[in-house]
């Protein structure tokens, strides 16, 4: 039997994995304590992300405090209309035109910091 779950090709044996627990699942009826589960994840998730995030801008500040002020503004400008962005999407949502002007201002927000991180690492020509 160990043969044959070692020589079956991956993708099958991680459905087969994934059928298992949500036959679990359903037999133990354990729809609230996964509901519940997923509701702690969507609450960890973010948080953990933006922790990681918090530590790559820790590693760097120094970077960007010699950057101009110019400079700084509109990457923490950009960064901050992310967040927003996203705190709206997540409570509000978004749907006909509100996805779209959300998917615009994240578009607009993101080329502004990529713009203003290229335009201090470019050292002339």
């Amino acid at each position: 039997m160990r043969k044959f779950f070692s020589e079956m090709n991956s993708f099958v044996r991680g459905m087969l994995v994934v059928a298992l627990i949500a036959l679990i699942v359903v037999v133990l009826q354990l729809q609230l304590t996964l509901t519940a589960l997923f509701l702690i994840a969507s609450i960890i998730f973010p948080l953990a992300i933006a922790y990681f995030l918090y530590l790559l801008w820790r590693d760097r500040r120094d970077d960007f405090a010699v950057w101009p002020l110019r400079s700084r503004f509109a990457f923490y400008g950009g960064a901050v209309l992310i967040v927003a962005a996203l705190l709206v999407f997540f409570f509000e949502g978004a749907s006909g035109l509100d996805a779209v002007a959300f998917l615009f201002v994240l578009g607009l927000s993101g080329f502004a910091m990529f713009r203003a991180w290229r335009d201090q690492h470019t050292y002339g020509y």
